[in-house]
């Protein structure tokens, strides 16, 4: 399935308690199980201003219902076409 790299501006989010982060999660996996099992979140990486987040998703379209019925930005969505690591190198 197609992952995807969404960039969410969200001014002071490095600054988010540990409880608003749980509250977040908690209304993303709530939405995730309304839309099935065709979107899955795998991680996010919290910045100062702005939360990275990965997803697989048949498509951005998919990505974007969540984002708009979850009530999060989603400024852009970059579909991943490769993953590299150290072990690329070998």
């Amino acid at each position: 399935m197609p992952q995807f790299v969404i960039e969410r501006e969200m001014p002071g989010a490095g600054r988010l308690s540990a409880e608003a982060l749980k509250g977040a999660s908690q209304g993303s996996c709530k939405v995730l199980r309304e839309l099935g099992t065709e979107i899955q979140w795998v991680h996010s990486y919290v910045t100062d201003d702005k939360i990275y987040c990965v997803y697989r998703a048949p498509n951005e379209q998919l990505i974007r219902q969540h984002a708009e019925t979850a009530g999060f930005p989603a400024n852009s969505i970059t579909q991943v076409r490769a993953t590299i690591d150290p072990t690329t190198a070998d």
